[in-house]
């Protein structure tokens, strides 16, 4: 009887260290400029400039009484404007993409790719690049220092109707759709009660995407807006920076503004994790 015989380990597995150092650095770049937020946001004006670093502080209550109490509150109509801007824009950016998308994988017409590749060249465009001819469209429809300025150019995202077209294609299947027709569906019909919902994780990730970008936008509202009661978080805080050049006080408050802007964006990514993840049990139960 031959004793039995035992594999060695691969060789490289011993390597696997770096990979992980790696990744530590990684995160440990990105989260500490947040750690830093929370741990400024809890210091008092003396406090901020005198203790260390990473240390907390005893003024976060002080700090955001002051935030709020800032202007009768302009803080959260700022906070209320970014809601609007980046919910509303991001769900109508997410509708038109969803429409686009699915024209563009399911429906063969003439100039279908033509399309396509402008929309594929709009995604490689810098935004910084459409800024001003977007500002001077704007003025000859008299909406600039509107919140429809803002919103109107962010509906329709060329990345988004190009991920909503990519889903679209790999989720759909065309004989659904033909066998909806062949059911005497029309079109709309079809699309919204057997395309949609095939769709509708790559919606939510659109959606995502878009309420993001939209709430971090800067440059177009500083471009668009003058009236300060129409400024969204960025805008605003930018203005309250630059006030503390001549009000160091302002500082505290620029900093605890920073870390409230982000709260928003963490309960969101919560939900649309507990979305993704029904999706995927649903999808498991289905198979």
């Amino acid at each position: 009887m031959t004793a039995p015989t035992t594999t060695a380990p691969p060789s490289g597995r011993g390597g696997g260290w770096l990979p992980t150092a790696v990744l530590f650095v990684g995160a440990a770049y990105c989260l500490l400029p947040v750690v830093w937020v929370v741990m400024a946001a809890t210091k008092s004006g003396s406090e901020l400039f005198t203790t260390f670093t990473f240390l907390p502080g005893t003024g976060f209550a002080e700090n955001l009484g002051d935030l709020s109490g800032y202007r009768d509150g302009v803080y959260w109509t700022w906070m209320a404007n970014s809601a609007l801007y980046a919910g509303l824009g991001a769900l109508l950016s997410a509708a038109v993409s969803a429409v686009s998308g699915y024209a563009l994988a399911l429906y063969r017409f003439r100039g279908r790719e033509t399309v396509f590749n402008v929309l594929l060249a709009g995604v490689l465009m810098p935004p910084v690049i459409l800024a001003v001819p977007q500002y001077l469209l704007m003025a000859e429809v008299s909406l600039t220092d509107s919140h429809l300025s803002v919103l109107l150019p962010v509906i329709l995202s060329p990345y988004g109707i190009y991920l909503a077209r990519i889903y679209a294609a790999a989720a759909v299947p065309q004989d659904v759709v033909e066998a909806g027709r062949m059911d005497g569906a029309g079109e709309w019909r079809i699309f919204r009660t057997v395309a949609l919902p095939m769709m509708l994780p790559g919606l939510v990730t659109i959606f995502l995407f878009q309420f993001v970008a939209i709430w971090n936008n800067f440059l177009l509202p500083y471009i668009m807006l003058s009236d300060d009661e129409k400024f969204p978080l960025t805008l605003g805080l930018f203005t309250l920076l630059n006030q503390g050049s001549n009000t160091p006080a302002l500082y505290t408050l620029v900093i605890t503004g920073a870390l409230l802007a982000i709260v928003p964006l963490i309960a969101l990514f919560l939900f649309i994790q507990r979305f993704w993840s029904l999706d995927l049990l649903s999808g498991a139960v289905k198979s």
